[in-house]
């Protein structure tokens, strides 16, 4: 520890001036050095402040381990608990029914004494819709857990909290997910709701779905026995089979998941529970089953979609969206269609290009794509409805990538290094060893592979950190919401009654009032900035304009109203809005300037007719 001596010690490296008193006053030091360190080592013992330069771990009042998951019931009691613990700043309500009657639960994170939710940009944030995507809604409880524990401890978070609205629907396909738990299933089921539906065109309902064969509570895989077939065990790992090149013959060929023929039709596992897809019934680009396998009969026909979609058109302060998914490490936005590509404005692009390219810096081996340029045709999408129905910046995140496995940052070579993996880290609990049975249609076979738990989502010990991060990036984007702030506000006399004020609206933020998409179809209001006389004030707004910069001496000028100004384009990202009023009034009198955005906070304040004081 070095403590500042007087200004009367010696310089360093100059010895003391007085024979025999420069030990003694030395020793003086030393000692009042010690009791001044001693005395700080005790008040900072008993200081409750933690060091700044140091990450402590959120001391929150309900703590919540994030190396495992949750199913349905588990999920919203800990929902109710984070509610009944931050009475201050959560709410949580049911926004409706799913088909089997479980509530579609929508958190609310607002602090009111920083205004009202409405009264402030908002961000939607939702998961498994897909339910057997799971991470995505642990992910989101991740999110409500770390915000409200965070607050008040983490300044930038507090500051977050203080500005913003968030909604949240953790689970947007509760009955499947609880089914997805309890039910056995392979990590692709269940991707669909559970409303019945006859997926083979045959006139019966779910009747051919998978059969758990070897009771491991796992849909895995069938290989049946085959003197012609395609694949051989590996002798060195007899759970991999190896394919063999002709005129070579196999052991084994590939049947497909395990089940049996319920129906009798010749197909196996064909007609599972539900079928459909949910991220396929939303407004933008929706296209009917013959085009887009899953859509449903028309847009939001399943209560689901249609409680969230209703909730989100009532919330038009929502101006960021955010879904999760697994898996394939990926930041996507729309388009869905190829044809679609002019619902993103250039402006709008290069807001996605900002965010995506900053979500890449964050989010290992994720890659920020297009949907139907790097991954595949999605008509009906949830975020595409967002962008481009709604005109609402909005992603998806694919949680999770196989990527993530190895130490190299690369997938795994062949089945031999993911068993090795598996083994290793594992413990081998994520595959179920082969059994023979005899099947009822296709002979002898193996049952067995990877269970529900073998891909798709992170290992438990894996789970925090991949909730985090796309917490983090999440987050990130929520601050990019429009922020606005009066820039510079100036009156100058022009005459003995009139006077040209000048206003200027700053956005600090990446993400306009106004995307370019809003504006181009008029969705929603337009922003609006109004100027009034205060209370018992006479004063007149003969005309007003644009001014493309500070000090320009023309204005484009409004044709009516110009003491109400409607600005369809908004104020971009990162920039202003000029405006000019030319008014008629005394000196001395006060007017109320105010500036109305949905997805923003809204701007007051006053400004007096007076020549600026130099």
């Amino acid at each position: 520890m070095t403590v500042t001596g007087s200004s009367t010690a010696c310089p360093s490296g100059q010895a003391a001036s007085t024979p025999g008193r420069g030990n003694r006053s030395a020793t003086r030091r030393s000692a009042h050095a010690w009791v001044v360190a001693l005395l700080l080592l005790a008040a900072a013992a008993l200081s409750p402040v933690r060091p700044a330069s140091a990450q402590q771990q959120l001391d929150s009042r309900v703590p919540i381990a994030f190396n495992r998951f949750y199913d349905f019931d588990e999920f919203v009691a800990l929902l109710r608990r984070l509610v009944d613990a931050y009475p201050e700043l959560l709410t949580m309500e049911s926004l409706g029914k799913s088909v089997h009657g479980r509530d579609i639960w929508l958190v609310t994170l607002n602090n009111p004494a920083t205004g009202p939710d409405g009264a402030k940009p908002a961000m939607y944030i939702d998961g498994s819709i897909h339910a057997n995507e799971v991470q995505a809604s642990e992910t989101v409880l991740y999110s409500i857990w770390y915000l409200v524990s965070a607050y008040g401890a983490v300044p930038s978070i507090t500051r977050l909290v203080d500005s913003t609205a968030f909604y949240f629907i953790p689970i947007v396909s509760p009955d499947a997910r609880q089914d997805w738990f309890d039910a056995p299933h392979s990590p692709n089921t269940n991707r669909t709701g559970l409303a019945p539906f006859d997926n083979d065109g045959d006139g019966l309902i779910d009747e051919d779905g998978p059969d758990d064969l070897d009771g491991d509570g796992h849909i895995g895989v069938m290989w049946r026995k085959d003197a012609n077939g395609t694949h051989r065990r590996d002798p060195d790992d007899p759970r991999i089979f190896v394919r063999v090149e002709p005129p070579a013959k196999g052991d084994w060929t590939f049947a497909g998941t395990e089940g049996i023929d319920n129906d009798g039709d010749g197909l196996i596992n064909e007609d599972g529970p539900g079928g459909y897809d949910m991220n396929r019934n939303w407004p933008a680009d929706w296209q009917p089953n013959w085009v887009q396998s899953g859509a449903g009969e028309h847009p939001l026909c399943y209560p689901e979609t249609r409680v969230i979609a209703e909730f989100i058109l009532s919330k038009p302060n929502i101006a960021a969206g955010q879904a999760y998914h697994n898996t394939g490490a990926m930041i996507l936005r729309g388009p869905g269609a190829p044809y679609r590509a002019s619902a993103y404005p250039r402006a709008d692009l290069a807001v996605y290009e900002a965010l995506g390219r900053a979500g890449e810096e964050m989010l290992p081996f994720y890659r920020y794509l297009v949907t139907h340029v790097d991954l595949y045709v999605v008509h009906g999408g949830f975020k595409n409805w967002l962008s481009e129905g709604l005109g609402i910046i909005s992603f998806t995140n694919e949680l999770w990538t196989d990527r993530r496995i190895l130490q190299t940052g690369e997938n795994p070579a062949d089945d031999k290094a993911r068993f090795r993996w598996r083994d290793r880290m594992l413990f081998g609990q994520t595959f179920t060893d082969w059994t023979e049975l005899e099947h009822p249609d296709l002979g002898t076979v193996l049952v067995g592979g990877g269970t529900k738990w073998s891909s798709r989502s992170p290992p438990p010990f894996m789970l925090e950190e991949e909730c985090h991060r796309n917490f983090a990036f999440t987050m990130f984007h929520a601050a990019e919401m429009p922020r606005l702030a009066w820039q510079r506000v100036e009156a100058t006399r022009l005459g003995e009654r009139l006077w040209q004020l000048d206003v200027e609206v700053e956005n600090s933020s990446l993400i306009p009032t106004r995307t370019a998409r809003a504006a181009e179809k008029r969705i929603g209001l337009p922003d609006r900035l109004t100027i009034e006389p205060a209370q018992g004030g006479a004063a007149r707004v003969v005309a007003s304009g644009a001014l493309a910069r500070w000090g320009d001496r023309l204005m484009t000028a409004v044709d009516r109203r110009p003491e109400l100004v409607q600005l369809e384009s908004g104020v971009p990202g990162r920039g202003r809005v000029t405006w000019r009023f030319i008014i008629e009034g005394d000196a001395g009198t006060e007017l109320l300037l105010g500036y109305r955005a949905e997805k923003a906070a809204d701007l007051d304040r006053s400004v007096t007719l007076d020549e600026p004081r130099p």
